[in-house]
């Protein structure tokens, strides 16, 4: 676990005194220095309303840089779905954000990968998934916003991104045709249950506040930011019952 708490929620003012503020408080340092690897995940879209700012980003960047191992790498992941990460990069700052800093940029879209089979998978039988998010330390950095397929646009619908385009378009199409045979909650929980991000830090400034802390929870708090009972989004409750069987055939196991 990254911090003694499940999470926080800290009244937003500038993302350069807010994020850096919220990151100590939950001791984001502590964690940053045990990995050589640090993988920033933001959410890239056409759309302004759903993209996560540079400016965020940058705030958790310099964080990292600051508090990091001496020889650990900082990467920005993404894998836009239905568009060109790269461009997307070069349009939203990205780029310009890894000409400012020592990080680089990676397309999980087209990135090597590695074929992931676990017995919790719903829907899948396997998933080729990023060995780079397997490697590293995961911050996963969207934007809190209404989706019109997964309800919200959280930590956790964040990473299909994560799913490569390479393995998972059509034939005729960009978009990620392949994770959408049946509804989207069992793709978010298969690709989580490859690896689910270690940490989250939400924009939430459009409400008034930056949430940041274990991504589940984080999840829902943002939710009830949006007006919603967490338990009607799909994916989390999804997710929040399937940790609570596992949890419950891990007690019956040890009192046996």
């Amino acid at each position: 676990m990254v911090s003694e708490v499940k999470g926080a929620s800290i009244k937003f003012k500038s993302y350069e005194e807010t994020v850096p503020k919220i990151l100590d408080i939950l001791k984001l340092q502590r964690e940053l220095k045990k990995y050589d690897k640090i993988v920033l995940k933001p959410c890239l879209t056409r759309s302004s309303e759903n993209s996560t700012p540079r400016e965020l980003v940058e705030s958790v960047l310099r964080f990292c840089l600051e508090h990091k191992n001496p020889v650990a790498e900082i990467f920005i992941a993404e894998g836009a779905d239905g568009e060109d990460t790269a461009d997307l990069f070069d349009e939203i700052g990205y780029r310009a954000l890894a000409e400012k800093y020592p990080v680089s940029l990676v397309d999980l879209n087209q990135t090597e990968t590695e074929e992931i089979e676990n017995f919790d998978f719903l829907k899948f039988s396997n998933v080729e998934y990023p060995k780079i998010l397997l490697e590293g330390l995961v911050i996963s950095l969207p934007k809190l916003s209404e989706n019109e397929e997964t309800d919200i646009s959280g930590a956790l619908s964040n990473m299909l991104g994560a799913f490569p385009a390479d393995h998972y378009s059509g034939f005729f199409s960009r978009g990620k045709n392949k994770i959408r045979k049946w509804p989207i909650k069992y793709s978010i929980h298969d690709i989580i249950k490859c690896k689910s991000p270690d940490f989250a830090v939400v924009d939430a400034s459009s409400y008034g506040v930056i949430l940041a802390g274990l991504p589940l929870e984080i999840d829902k708090q943002g939710a009830k930011l949006l007006g919603k009972n967490w338990k009607e989004v799909s994916h989390l409750k999804l997710l929040d019952e399937k940790l609570a069987e596992r949890e419950d055939e891990r007690d019956e196991f040890e009192y046996v």
